[in-house]
């Protein structure tokens, strides 16, 4: 499957990637990727960016080594009533992930956990749920798929939890459950690298064979093209 875009990574700023903007585009190019959304990671992360990071994203160009450049935070979620670390930024991002990070809200039981999750999804500027699938973290995948139909938020699949070199907990059988609650609700998804590393941008190869394997409907793959994937960036935003 050829996807035109990735919609979530990391650069220096993040306090540990390695890789800045500029290699991220160029290699995009190379890859033949359409467009990739900068998601860095919001303030509350250990060794992230401050706040002021956000607002001054405007400066940087819209297209990059002929890539789109679409600008955004991997916001962090901060308490179990949904709050999290973007409410204060005043620049609007064009991508707004919300995660479950255990280094910046403690995981409790899957009752808290999920709802954390899905108050999160009041922010109407929150358009893709980021990599809910680590056992770490549970959750509650029925609740949570009805929670993004209900929103019309993405839910991702993230390439990086599914790599054997993952430190997040048994990704692949969460994901089966996940998509297969997701696909009840035909719920969109998005195919997102979540890379630390510049040579890692477009790379989906596990994602791509995971859905492949649960025959996932590939219309409902949002960065198998660009227009649709626009159109979900925006639709909460009308």
């Amino acid at each position: 499957m050829k996807l035109v875009a990735d919609c979530h990574f990391h650069t220096v700023d993040a306090g540990h990637a390695y890789s800045t903007i500029n290699e991220y585009a160029m290699e995009a190019s190379e890859k033949g990727l359409e467009l990739i959304g900068m998601t860095e990671h919001g303030p509350a992360m250990p060794g992230g960016p401050h706040e002021y990071f956000f607002d001054n994203l405007r400066i940087l160009p819209d297209v990059l080594h002929g890539v789109e450049l679409y600008k955004g935070i991997e916001a962090n979620i901060i308490g179990y009533d949904g709050e999290t670390d973007a409410k204060d930024l005043r620049f609007e991002m064009d991508i707004v992930i919300s995660s479950f990070h255990s280094s910046c809200l403690k995981p409790s039981s899957i009752k808290e956990n999920t709802q954390a999750v899905i108050k999160s999804l009041e922010n109407r500027y929150v358009n893709i749920i980021g990599h809910p699938d680590d056992s770490r973290v549970e959750l509650d995948y029925k609740e949570l798929a009805k929670a993004a139909a209900d929103s019309g938020v993405m839910i991702e699949v993230n390439n990086s939890s599914l790599k054997p070199t993952s430190f997040r907990l048994n990704a692949n059988e969460n994901y089966e459950k996940l998509l297969e609650e997701c696909e009840k609700y035909k719920i969109y998804i998005i195919l997102n690298s979540d890379a630390h590393f510049y040579e890692d941008i477009g790379e989906t190869d596990e994602a791509q064979e995971l859905v492949r394997k649960l025959g996932y409907p590939k219309e409902l793959i949002a960065n198998a093209n660009l227009s649709k994937l626009k159109q979900r960036l925006k639709i909460r935003r009308r």
